[in-house]
């Protein structure tokens, strides 16, 4: 599929990670009515910090005095851990890093959750380079987003694939002049495998 490829960004959530406990049902259990409103407001809540705009902290504070929840703070952030890296993808990145790819965490989180990623559970090793939204300033699908990791790179849109599980940061990528495509771990990590073929790229067998 066209040229060779330098570099491949792998977003987190439904790539190379999958959450560890059923998240929704604690969010939906924080309030006693409306739950699935209740969550929609906390996910339109972070996305300010996202870009590093604000505290996430402060802003389930926010949702949660505005919905009357018994909950405490720590007790609606806790789902923000529950996610577990998936071994055959990381072990896939480790093998295309050896045949020389440059393989880069393209992800969007808030400060705590790249904490967490970052720093308790060590993803900066599994990866070259990795970019959180939060340290950017910008997100996916914002084509400034993928330009910003183009120029910290320094390599041309057509030498890059991207990997999302969402179609809109797909198509943002696309825009950009990357090579980008849909996967979701639900698929199976050989569907990755074969996706990775498919644009020639070096996977063990």
């Amino acid at each position: 599929m066209g040229g060779m490829l330098s570099a491949v960004l792998f977003d987190a959530d439904g790539v190379v990670q999958r959450p560890s406990q059923d998240w929704w049902a604690r969010l939906t259990s924080l309030v006693p009515s409306d739950s699935d409103a209740f969550v929609a407001d906390l996910m339109a809540a972070e996305k300010p910090s996202l870009v590093g705009k604000g505290d996430f902290r402060d802003a389930v504070a926010e949702v949660l005095h505005r919905w009357n929840s018994p909950a405490s703070v720590e007790e609606a952030m806790e789902p923000w851990h529950w996610f577990a890296a998936e071994p055959a993808v990381i072990s896939l990145i480790g093998s295309l890093r050896t045949a020389g790819i440059g393989c880069h965490l393209a992800t969007n989180q808030q400060a705590y959750r790249r904490a967490i990623m970052q720093d308790e559970r060590g993803y900066g090793a599994w990866f070259d380079q990795t970019f959180y939204s939060c340290d950017l300033g910008l997100a996916k699908p914002d084509p400034a987003y993928f330009r910003a990791i183009l120029a910290a790179l320094q390599v041309s849109a057509s030498e890059v694939l991207f990997i999302d599980d969402n179609e809109a940061n797909v198509a943002g990528a696309l825009g950009v002049g990357l090579r980008a495509e849909v996967y979701d771990l639900s698929a199976g990590v050989p569907a990755l495998v074969e996706l990775l073929r498919r644009f020639g790229l070096p996977v063990p067998d």
